[in-house]
Formats: structure tokens, C-alpha cells, sequence
């Protein structure tokens, strides 16, 4: 079995790493000239390799080299740690190549190995320069998820031929079946329909990221090959509107350890998928003909319907049309967040951008849905995305969450989140911000001296409302959110569609159309260190602006430590929605201020750790600019960094500018 470049150079370099320790370069010498005094005959100029490898052996000296070099029989290089527990071994998370040696790997399971040998044909990078060696520029990263199992590569330079090398160990362990300690036979491993996703991510040198292509990959076409191994190439899409597009070619090698005894007849593999198809064919059809019915009874309950915001179907990144309901699945975090309001910061810290629309529109929205591990790639997307991803983890907390589709003010589309109490409660969850709002019906009917609730929330209409079970369209005669009631069981007022119906197309593995549900990743970034170097930029870009003005800097390192406990405070207050803290700063910064000084700070929050954009940003208020420059007496400034990490390293960047100085009236 071939072994990756990677671990052949990790290979070499150990073999060569023993050579040296043992010295093998003198002892060499040593048998050359004794054997040159002593076996040279007369008349004999030089002698054959055959001689020098004789008495090599005969001296131990190839013995003494191999004693220390250990083997293992039947296992490739890259499972160096073979694991005999009949657990499954750990799904490895966002690992590239080079840490595949650290993996619970188990011989006695099925592997599939996916090598990336390289892209080809991405013509929109023709024009690309060589970038120089230290130069930045904009990359292509490449991210994987198959059951259960993320990984990413390393980021290489765009180009039209990228480098794209890396290596990617895939488990087949089935965990459904319960038959994690049995070897997975070509049978078996024939009726795992689950592609694997392959998200390629282009990030610009102020690492602004951008969604290049996403492909499902059927792998299986690997069980008809008699030597376990097939190379295929791989042909990406682009997304949104240029969906039909082709953007660039993998070059892919798949791999199955241990091989197969008996491999399967291409046919038998075509007509499975063929199955599949057809079957998941006919499920969609007979939904959509469900849909368009239901649809009909709805409109004939009012005219005015044909003006709500029912949504039944969405276009996701590749261009299909797949049930709303199906966007959304219940998902755990486990340890990586530990409460809703927790969940909904974290959802809130993914960037906003809207699907890119080529030409004008005249304003029009080009609507795009993406799947959870396009979206977690990215780092950022539209409230649609927003809104599904924060339903999802809602429903994992064990709340009664639903995705509303609505508009807000000026008849602008919007997405949001709202769950509802076992008391009727009803709550709105804005997943952009992580802000929270209690909705308060209004009676259209009570006198006007009655006096009624004041809304505080953005939205002003709501059409449906739909999680991964539930699609349910606003019947009411208005559909004003301030005088909408949440009596989900009142037909009169909502009209459901079938839990049965929805359940045939959007619940996991009903069809093989179905994006799987991905695990959030835990951060792999250091907020100590990341904090730090964060400040010590923006401490040098504050003294070299306050250069360029002619004015000297001088930072006071214990005013800049006090600010931290402010920042700590904004961070909790955003995620609980209760501020706490706020006395004991303000003591500190009195004792830190002296009597006939005066003290100013601006906060700032920024979603990136780009030190130069988030400067620019901060000077653009008069405030922090006041503060920046400021000119006085004894003048004192501190400037604080605060990087939050929150799980697929989405970060709350806290940012504290401050100065004292005398107050000379």
C-alpha cells in the first residue's frame, strides 16, 4: 500500500535522525579503511560495493542499525498507534494529515482513505501571480465531513492548478446498526449512502472568506476496484447563481483499508445508486404534489393569502430545491456551549453576507439557503442561515423552537427564531444579534382608552413558521406579528401541514438528497495568546498614529490591566443578558485615577482580528478618535484586547481604548 508524501518525508527523516545518533557516518570510515589495509589485494585499485556491504555485515554494523527500527506487519505508516478496543474509535475533528498519527485508528475496522492529489481547470485564477516566499495572499482550503467526521487541509495559494496534497482518513463505522466492533464487508459498506461533502473555501488576503463550490461525493464506486484503490476525477460547481458552472477539477485517490476480500461488480454498485435515485425521486415528487395541494386549500381559505410569507421550499448553495423543514435538525453541542442564550452569542458572531448577485436587480435579493457544514465553513451567511443553525441548537437545549418567515420594517424578508413556554410565553430570538424579545398580543378589539403593550421587537408581519417536524402557515386575518396568536393547535389560526408527509423528505436518511447533520467544531484558537498579540498591534498602530501627529505615547500597563474586568462584564452581559461588574471596575478606575484627573474609555466589539481594519473602524468615532489623539497634561493611555472563542473558532473581539490626563481648567 502506498504511504502519503507527507509520511514518507516524516519517514526519511526518522531514518535518518537514527543514522546520525548512532554515528553510522564514522563507523562507515572505519570499516573502509580497515578493510582497504587488510582485503585490498595487490594490484586491486578499488573495491566493489559488494565487498563494502560484506564486510559491513561481517563487522555488525548493519545489525547495530536495524536492531532500533521496529515494523509493523500489515499496517500502512499512517496508523502508527493501532488501537485493539472494540469501542469506535474517536471521530477525528478538523485534523489535516500530519495529525492522522495521533488517531484512535482500530486495524480490525474499516478505513477509507481519501487522498487530494491536486486541483486542475480553476480558470478564474489563470491570471494568478507565483506569490514570493512570507508574501500573503489569498488561499484555498479545502473541508471534508462524512459521518460524524470533519477535517480541513492546509490553505495553499490560489492558483489555476492549486497544490492541493493532503490525505484524509475516513471511518466507515457504522453507529446506527450497533455493529461497531464487526469489520464493515462490501455489502454492508454498499448500503452506506452517505456522500462525502467536500466544501472548498477561498479566503482573500484581509481573510474576507467566500464560498467557492460544494460537492456530495459518492465514494462507493472504490468497492468494484480488485485492488481496493481508484483514482476519479472530481469536477466542482460553482454555487449560488453560477450553480451550472464548472469552477475547478479534484484530483482524487480512494482507498480502502484492509482491502476487500470479495469486491462487488460495477453493475451492482450502478443499479444501487440507481435504486436510490428513483426511490428518493419518487419520495419528492409525491411531496411536491402533496405541497401544491395543500397550497390550494390555503389560498381558498382567504384571498389575502397569496400575499403572506409562506415559504415551503428553499434553493440551497447548489441550486436545489429542498423543503425549508429540512434545514433544520435538532443539534447537541455537548460541552461547547452550555446554554441557549450561550448558543444564540455564538450564532450571533457568525458574519452576515448576502448570496452574491450578479449585475444590478434593481435591488432584488438572490435568495440562498445553505446546508449547516457550507455555513460552519464559511464562518458567515444570510439570517436565513442564521436563523436555522440557532433553531437547531434551540431544539438541542430540549426548546420548543420554530424558524419564523416574516418581514420587518419597510417590507424588507426576514428570518428569525422563536420558542414558546410551557406557560404560552412566546419569545423572539433575533439569531443576527442574540437579542431576545417577549412578544405581548395585541386586542384589536379592546377600547381605545385600554392602553396596549408597546412592541419592542423589528418585525412587523409573519407568514409560517416551521421547524425540522412542524410546518405550519398563519391563517389569522392579519398577519401583523403584534396581533398574532401562537395557538399552534388552533386550526382556525394555523394551518399544519402533515408531520407524515414532511417526515418522508426531511427527516435524516428519509432520502439521499439530505445533507447530514455535522458537529460543531471545537475552537482550535487560543484566546490568551490571541488576545495578546492583538493588543501589542494595536498598541503599536495607537503610538505610531499619535507619531505621525507629533505627539509622544506613553501606556500605563495597570490601567490597561484594570479595563479587563469591563470587557469580561460586556462579553457576559451580551451572552446572559444581565450586567454584573459594573461596581467594581468603576472602583478600580477611580484608585488607578488620580485626584485632578480625568479618565475617558470607548469600548469597542468587532467579529475579526484584523488589528488594522478594526483601528481604521475605531477611529472613525469622534469619541475613540478624542481619546487616540488626546493632548493635555501628564496624559496617560491604556488599550485592552479581549478575544472571546466561542466553537468553530467564532470570536467576540472586545477592544478598550482609554486616557487620564490633568485637568488644567
Amino acid at each position: 500500500m502506498s504511504i502519503p508524501p507527507d509520511k514518507a518525508c516524516e519517514l526519511r527523516q526518522i531514518i535518518h535522525n537514527h543514522l546520525v545518533k548512532i554515528n553510522i557516518h564514522g563507523k562507515i570510515r572505519d570499516v573502509l579503511a580497515e578493510t582497504i589495509r587488510n582485503d585490498l589485494e595487490p594490484g586491486q585499485n578499488s573495491l566493489s560495493e559488494g565487498d563494502i556491504l560484506r564486510a559491513l555485515h561481517r563487522r555488525g554494523i548493519v545489525d547495530d542499525v536495524m536492531k532500533d527500527l521496529h515494523f509493523f506487519k500489515d499496517v500502512p505508516d499512517f496508523e502508527l498507534e493501532p488501537q485493539t478496543s472494540p469501542m469506535p474509535a474517536t471521530h477525528s475533528i478538523d485534523k489535516d494529515l500530519t495529525k492522522l498519527s495521533n488517531s484512535n485508528v482500530d486495524p480490525a475496522r474499516r478505513y477509507l482513505y481519501l487522498q487530494v492529489l491536486g486541483g486542475k481547470a480553476f480558470l478564474e485564477h489563470l491570471q494568478e501571480p507565483v506569490p514570493l516566499p512570507g508574501q500573503v495572499c489569498s488561499t484555498f482550503t479545502l473541508y471534508l465531513h462524512f459521518r460524524n467526521q470533519r477535517f480541513r487541509s492546509k490553505p495553499v495559494p490560489c492558483a489555476c492548478d492549486p497544490d492541493l496534497q493532503e490525505g484524509f482518513l475516513l471511518e466507515m463505522h457504522r453507529e446506527c446498526l450497533g455493529d461497531g466492533s464487526k469489520m464493515a464487508d462490501a455489502t454492508v459498506m454498499l448500503s452506506i449512502s452517505d456522500p462525502v461533502h467536500l466544501v472548498l473555501i477561498k479566503a482573500d488576503t484581509s481573510s474576507e472568506t467566500s464560498l467557492v463550490s460544494s460537492h456530495f461525493l459518492d465514494w462507493r464506486t472504490v468497492l468494484s476496484s480488485p485492488s481496493g484503490k481508484t483514482c476519479i476525477a472530481v469536477e466542482l460547481l460553482g454555487v449560488g447563481s453560477e450553480c451550472k458552472v464548472p469552477a475547478g477539477v479534484l484530483n482524487l485517490s480512494l482507498e480502502l483499508y484492509p482491502p476487500l476480500t470479495e469486491t462487488l461488480s460495477p453493475d451492482i454498485i450502478t443499479t444501487q445508486q440507481s435504486m436510490e435515485r428513483q426511490k428518493t425521486a419518487e419520495k419528492e415528487r409525491l411531496f411536491l404534489v402533496y405541497a401544491k395541494q395543500w397550497w390550494r386549500e390555503f389560498l381558498e381559505i382567504r384571498d389575502s393569502h397569496r400575499s403572506k410569507m409562506v415559504k415551503i421550499f428553499a434553493q440551497d448553495e447548489n441550486g436545489m430545491n429542498r423543503p425549508v423543514c429540512s434545514y433544520v435538525r435538532v443539534l447537541r453541542a455537548g460541552r461547547l456551549l452550555e446554554s441557549p442564550r450561550q448558543a444564540a452569542r455564538f450564532v450571533s458572531l457568525m458574519g452576515l453576507e448576502r448570496a452574491p448577485l450578479v449585475g444590478g436587480g434593481g435591488g432584488a435579493k438572490q435568495e440562498q439557503w445553505c446546508s449547516l457544514f457550507t455555513f460552519l465553513c464559511r464562518s458567515k451567511g444570510d439570517c436565513e442561515d442564521h436563523a436555522s443553525l440557532l433553531c437547531s441548537l434551540l431544539l438541542g437545549f430540549g426548546l420548543d423552537a420554530y424558524v419564523c418567515v416574516g418581514t420587518k420594517a419597510k417590507g424588507v424578508a426576514h428570518t428569525w427564531v422563536m420558542t414558546r413556554g410551557t406557560d404560552g410565553t412566546v419569545t423572539f430570538w433575533e439569531s443576527l444579534t442574540a437579542h431576545r424579545f417577549l412578544h405581548q398580543s395585541i386586542n384589536p378589539d379592546s377600547p381605545p382608552l385600554v392602553s396596549q403593550p408597546r412592541p419592542s421587537y423589528p418585525y412587523r408581519t409573519i407568514g409560517c413558521v416551521f421547524n425540522h417536524k412542524v410546518f405550519l402557515a398563519n391563517s389569522q386575518e392579519s398577519d401583523a406579528v403584534e396581533l398574532c396568536r401562537f395557538e399552534f393547535h388552533n386550526q382556525s389560526l394555523w394551518k399544519a401541514m402533515s408531520e407524515e408527509a414532511l417526515g418522508s423528505v426531511c427527516s435524516p436518511g428519509s432520502t439521499t438528497s439530505l445533507p447530514l447533520l455535522p458537529p460543531l467544531a471545537g475552537p482550535s484558537l487560543e484566546p490568551g495568546p490571541a488576545s495578546n498579540q492583538l493588543e501589542l498591534e494595536m498598541r503599536y498602530l495607537v503610538a505610531e498614529h499619535r507619531k505621525d501627529l507629533g505627539l509622544t505615547t506613553v501606556l500605563d500597563d495597570h490601567l490597561s490591566y484594570v479595563l479587563s474586568s469591563a470587557l469580561v462584564a460586556y462579553e457576559m452581559e451580551r451572552c446572559t443578558g444581565t450586567s454584573c461588574g459594573n461596581e467594581e471596575f468603576q472602583d478600580a478606575v477611580r484608585r488607578a485615577v488620580p485626584d485632578g484627573h480625568t479618565f475617558k474609555g470607548f469600548p469597542v466589539h468587532f467579529l475579526h482580528r484584523n488589528a488594522r481594519r478594526a483601528f481604521a473602524t475605531c477611529l472613525r468615532s469622534p469619541f475613540c478618535e478624542e481619546i487616540v489623539c488626546c493632548r493635555g497634561d501628564h496624559v496617560r493611555l491604556a488599550v485592552r484586547v479581549r478575544v472571546f472563542v466561542y466553537p468553530e473558532n467564532a470570536c467576540a473581539v472586545w477592544v478598550m481604548f482609554a486616557c487620564k490626563y490633568r485637568s488644567i481648567l
